[in-house]
Parts: C-alpha cells; sequence; structure tokens
C-alpha cells in the first residue's frame, strides 16, 4: 500500500490533503484508464502480483487489484469487507487472494516396512510443512533441472537424452514446483486431471501425520489448483477425489478458482464395504462407505461428456426373458402383445415379487409400449401389462430395444442390457484392488480401484489425450491410462515411486493382466520416461527429517554449513553458539539443547533457503552444479533450451 500510494501521488485528483480516494481510484481502473494502468504496471511489485503474461501482452489483474484498495484497511471484523464477494478466507484475507505458499504436505500414502501385516504397525511418516509469504518467493517456483533420467519399454531400461510430445511421463519431486516446471512444456494440453490428494483427516486406513489447519490445507491446495488450471485444454476437466471431512469447503475452494457455472457434478462413489470393524457398534458413529468426486470443467460451455454404461440389475431377468421370447410364435413378422406375466412366469422369475415386477414395468415397459405404438402395431390400452416382439430379434444379440433406462450394448464383446451411469456409483469392484499391478506391488490400502480411473478417464477424455496425476501414488491413474491408450504425466514426491509406481508401470508394459486388463484385452506395450527433481537442499531437508536423536543432529550442522544453501535471515553465530552451550547466563533462559528433537528440526529447517530446494535450470551450466551430459541433454531438450 505504500508503494501504490506513492505511485498516485503523481494523479492529484485523487488526493483530498493526505488522504486517498479509493473510489475515485477505483472507478478509474473499471473504466480501463489507461494512463493509471500503465504508471501501476511499472512498478515491478505490482507488476508481479497483479498481472499475468499473455505472449507478449500483459493482463492486468483489475479487480483484484480493486480489492486491496477496498479491504486492505479495514477492521478484520468489519462487515463492509465481505459485502462483494463470499468466499473462504484465512488470517482476514480471502484464500483465493491469499498469496502465501504452503510448500509440503504429509505424504499421504506410506508403504508398510517389510513383514509387516497389519496398518497399524506401518512406519511413522516424516514431514513438514512450510507457510512461504510471496515477498520470501524468488526462485522457488522457476523451471527445475532433471536428472537420473530414464526410458522404460517393452525391451527394458535405457538412458534417453531428448524428450518427446509423445512421450509419457514421470516425475519425482515436490508437486508444486514440478507443476511450475512442467508448466511452459504443457500449459493448455492436458485433457483431464484427475487427483486423490491426502484428505487432512486421521481416518483413513493410512494414518496421517495431519498438522495441518484447514486454512493450511485449503492453501495447499489452492496453490496447486492455480497452477495446474492452466495446464487443461478448454474442453478439459479436473476431477478430485475427496472424502466428507473436507469436501465440503473443498467445493467453495474449487468454486472461487474454476468458478461456480463450470461446476458439473459431486458423484459419490462407494469405496468400501459394512463389514468388519465398520459393523461394530458405536452410538455416535455411522458408519462411511462413501466418498466424493468434484468435477470442473475449463470451460462447461465447450466441455464434453461422454456417457458411461454399467450392467442392469435386470439383466438375468431379460436375458430369461429373452429366451423366451426367441422361441415364441416362430416366424411371426409383427409386434405382437406378450403378457407380461406369462413371460415372467415362462421365464422362472418369481411371481410372489411384487416389488420387482412393478419396478420392471415402470422401468422398461412403457418405452417398448411407445416404439411398438410409433411402428403402427395393434395394441392394448395398457401399455404396463405388454412386452412386444419384432421380427424375432428380441433378444439380447439381435435388435437394439430401447429401455426407459436400459439400452443393450457390447461389453467385453458381449451383448448386455446396461443403464446409464449417473452420479451415485456403487457398482465400482473394490473386493481385490490390493491385487492390482501385480504380485509385487501389495500396497492394500493405498490404491483406488483401475475400474474407477477406467470410468472417469472414459468419460472425460478420449485416446491419444493427456491425463495429469500430480498425486500419483501407487500409479493406478497412469497405468489406466496407459491401457485405454491416453498418454499420461504422473508426479509423486515419495521414495516408494520406483519400488511402486515405476515397476507398476514397467508391469504393465510387459502385459499386466491385473485390474481391467481382461476388460480392455491388454497386451502390453507402450513406454514412459522417468526423471527426478534435481536436489540441492531437498537432500538436507531429508537427512534432517532422518536423524532420530539431538547428537545426530548436531553432527548434521557442519555438513548443512558447508554444503547446503542456507537462508540470509540466519544468524549463524547465535545458532552455533546456541548448539554448543549447555546452560544460559541469563535466568530463565532455555538452551537449544533443551529444545524437543522436533523443536531443533525445525529450527534447521528454518535455517535453509527453501528458494533452494532444487537446482534452478537457469544455473544448470553452472561449475557448481554437478550433473551429467545425458542428463543436462536431456534437461535442455525437455525446456526446448528456453528457462529463466
Amino acid at each position: 500500500m505504500q508503494q501504490i500510494k506513492k505511485i498516485l501521488k503523481e494523479f492529484p485528483h485523487y488526493w483530498d490533503g493526505n488522504e486517498l480516494q479509493r473510489p475515485i481510484v477505483i472507478e478509474d481502473l473499471k473504466n480501463y484508464d489507461a494512463i493509471l494502468i500503465a504508471a501501476l504496471l511499472k512498478n515491478q511489485k505490482v507488476k508481479e502480483n497483479y498481472s499475468v503474461k499473455a505472449g507478449n501482452v500483459v493482463i492486468f489483474k483489475i479487480q483484484e487489484f480493486i480489492d486491496i484498495l477496498r479491504y486492505k484497511d479495514y477492521w478484520a471484523d468489519s462487515y463492509t469487507k465481505y459485502s462483494n464477494t463470499i468466499g473462504l478466507s484465512s488470517e482476514g484475507k480471502y484464500l483465493q487472494y491469499n498469496t502465501d505458499i504452503v510448500l509440503e504436505f504429509p505424504y499421504k500414502d506410506c508403504v508398510l516396512e517389510g513383514g509387516m501385516t497389519k496398518e497399524d504397525t506401518g512406519k511413522e511418516e516424516v514431514f513438514y510443512n512450510e507457510v512461504i509469504a510471496r515477498d520470501e518467493i524468488d526462485t522457488l517456483l522457476a523451471p527445475k533441472a532433471l536428472v537420473n533420467v530414464k526410458r522404460y519399454d517393452a525391451n527394458g531400461e535405457h538412458k534417453v537424452d531428448t524428450f518427446s510430445d509423445e512421450d509419457n511421463l514421470i516425475i519425482k519431486g515436490n508437486n508444486l514446483l514440478a507443476l511450475y516446471s512442467l508448466k511452459e512444456r504443457f500449459a493448455g494440453k492436458v485433457k483431464l486431471i484427475y487427483i486423490d490428494p491426502p484428505y487432512n483427516t486421521e481416518e483413513d486406513s493410512f494414518k496421517y501425520n495431519d498438522k495441518f489447519s484447514r486454512s493450511s490445507w485449503l492453501t495447499f491446495m489452492k496453490n496447486r489448483f492455480y497452477v495446474a488450471k492452466e495446464f487443461l485444454k478448454e474442453t478439459g476437466n479436473i476431477v478430485v477425489q475427496i472424502s466428507d471431512k473436507e469436501m465440503s469447503y473443498l467445493k467453495i475452494l474449487m468454486d472461487e478458482i474454476f468458478g461456480e457455472e463450470n461446476h458439473i457434478s459431486t458423484i459419490i462413489v462407494k469405496m468400501s464395504h459394512l463389514s468388519g470393524v465398520k459393523m461394530a457398534h458405536k452410538e455416535s458413529v455411522v458408519p462411511k462407505t462413501k466418498e466424493y468426486l468434484l468435477v470442473y470443467a475449463k470451460d462447461s460451455s465447450k466441455t464434453k461428456i461422454i456417457p458411461q454404461y454399467s450392467v442392469s440389475k435386470w439383466e438375468n431377468v431379460l436375458q430369461r426373458y429373452s429366451s423366451f421370447i426367441d422361441n415364441y410364435e416362430q416366424g411371426f413378422s409383427s409386434w405382437k402383445p406378450i403378457s407380461l406375466n406369462q413371460a415372467l412366469k415362462n421365464s422362472g422369475i418369481d411371481m410372489t415379487n411384487e416389488t420387482i415386477i412393478e419396478q420392471f414395468k415402470i422401468d422398461n415397459a412403457h418405452k417398448i409400449y411407445q416404439t411398438a405404438l410409433n411402428r403402427g402395431a395393434k395394441y392394448p390400452k395398457e401399455p404396463y401389462n405388454v412386452f412386444l416382439k419384432h421380427d424375432n430379434k428380441f433378444s439380447l444379440n439381435g435388435r437394439e430395444v430401447i429401455f426407459a433406462k436400459n439400452k443393450i450394448k457390447k461389453i467385453n464383446g458381449k451383448s448386455k442390457v446396461v443403464q446409464i451411469v449417473g452420479d451415485i456409483w456403487n457398482d465400482i469392484g473394490i473386493n481385490n484392488v490390493f491385487q492390482e499391478g501385480g504380485d509385487s506391488i501389495d500396497l492394500r490400502f493405498g490404491k483406488k480401484p483401475e475400474m474407477l480411473l477406467k470410468r472417469i478417464i472414459s468419460m472425460f477424455s478420449n485416446e491419444g489425450d493427456i491425463v495429469l496425476d500430480y498425486f500419483m501414488g501407487t500409479g493406478t491413474t497412469a497405468s489406466t491410462s496407459l491401457k485405454l491408450k491416453r498418454k499420461f504425466i504422473g508426479i509423486e514426491q515419495l521414495d516408494y515411486i520406483e519400488n511402486l509406481s515405476v515397476k507398476r508401470l514397467n508391469n504393465v508394459i510387459m502385459g499386466d493382466n491385473t485390474g481391467i486388463s481382461k476388460d480392455v484385452n491388454w497386451q502390453g506395450g507402450g513406454s514412459f520416461v522417468y526423471s527426478e527433481l534435481m536436489e540441492l537442499n531437498q537432500i538436507y531437508m531429508d537427512k534432517i527429517d532422518q536423524t532420530s536423536t539431538k547428537k545426530e543432529l548436531i553432527n548434521l550442522w557442519n555438513e548443512l554449513d558447508n554444503n547446503a544453501d542456507i537462508n540470509f535471515q540466519l544468524d549463524k553465530k547465535k545458532l552455533t553458539n546456541e548448539l554448543l552451550r549447555e546452560q544460559d547466563e541469563e535466568e530463565g533462559s532455555i538452551t537449544f539443547n533443551e529444545l524437543t528433537l522436533e523443536e531443533q528440526k525445525n529450527i534447521f529447517k528454518k535455517a535453509l533457503d527453501k528458494n533452494q530446494l532444487y537446482v534452478p535450470y537457469s544455473e544448470i551450466e553452472d561449475a557448481n552444479v554437478i550433473i551429467s551430459d545425458n542428463d543436462k541433454a536431456f534437461t535442455h531438450s525437455f525446456y526446448n533450451g528456453k528457462g529463466e
């Protein structure tokens, strides 16, 4: 605000003495006053925070700039602050205008240690979570160097020094920073984003070390949504799977970022059964078996949803009925009314179940009746008592007969009675998900079913489209995309990426027969490129997390001091003195050694420069950056030789 007022001093008509006449400034901004906007954009801070570059054109974010003029000096509890916008807020600022970045998050999945079979004996996960204010962000979001590059195909693992638009891609590294590294190459090219993010809950099979407040979790999600949105095609969609704890808050956030008008659906998915521990009686708990899919379009006027079908519960009834009808009056060449009761009786249907029969009438009979009417058939006045046959072809393998909600379609080469899928999915196979990916990929509770991803990917993309998952986990999205002939991009930070995700994808290439393989007749094939963001301070973040005693941590200091990029704000001399001091001379004060191990770790992490977690692409030619010629060539190829 001080810099803004300094700029506006050039415009005397905006001032009444020392008081800025904000309504006049706002009015001129709404009228696109070119002289005023040009003066504002000359200021680097204003330009960084309130403009976006499109090609060679700089676009001024007028509405966001107006908001800071309106709200900056209001009291925190003033109702006028909220008079023009309804949304989520954090620390007195609307979440969508909060420029802080939440860099890290506790890992969503954990891998059971060797020999463990129970969830509650899983290892403790290590993590850090840091909120970084906009003023502290320098090279943090710049493109990063890529290393340990290799291609996997049917012939195994190979070195690779180039990247093409036809390649599938897996990146290991912080997903926020990886997204910014991918943005220039893939902006506007992705048809579908599916993510299964951390749910911010401690009630899942894999316990999160959940230390996030809701506002931090939402800021974490917001940071990634803003950049991910730029990846989507104009016809693209994003699907986010979430539990009920954060669903309602997440929807408000997505309404703000993607636009409420672009909300396509909130789908309910049955993800577990009422068995085992869920059946234990708890007076205050309703057992949870569902999750949600929040579906948004980049532009709802341009998106196209491809209908999906599931096998109807009437499959067996109609199968028996059609068998009966095929043998009825062979050679009869016109539509003929058939008694429903007689047909059901001859088909072995339980005639005492009035509910089933009545629902069957309502769902199906009227549409068949109308079809007959359109063909000029003779019919009784009461449509609910008839079924009709035409040219001996009312069968599952013959002419398609249109029902009110059901159709006959080919599924796996066989004709089936199906119904269109709506917004409640309770037919996804979830029993054997732990077997998916092959025998060597056993993560029982950490995977989503391939059948679920098949439906989502088939609903919102076509063959050849790009599917992005920046919470890749065990690789279900990438594996299913490959089997469905889509291109994919996957991002994951956890070390298990090579032992689980990469191994699983390699199994798919070699002809994995689990998951949806039989449904799509998967025979193997395809390839993908694996690479990692080149670590710098991230190496030391991990080392800090891995220390288990105060002595180990203090012994690590010399390595950090000599090799890591230290935060310029750190008083190293003071910290070093605190490390060595056994007791403070000042009464009532505490020494470094008296802090808990976790408190000490946080101080060490604060000492590291977060802008240098990974090596920027712009520094790839520096003499002190040790990178192989192969990885350097690949990085140049990936960024087309361009980078800041």
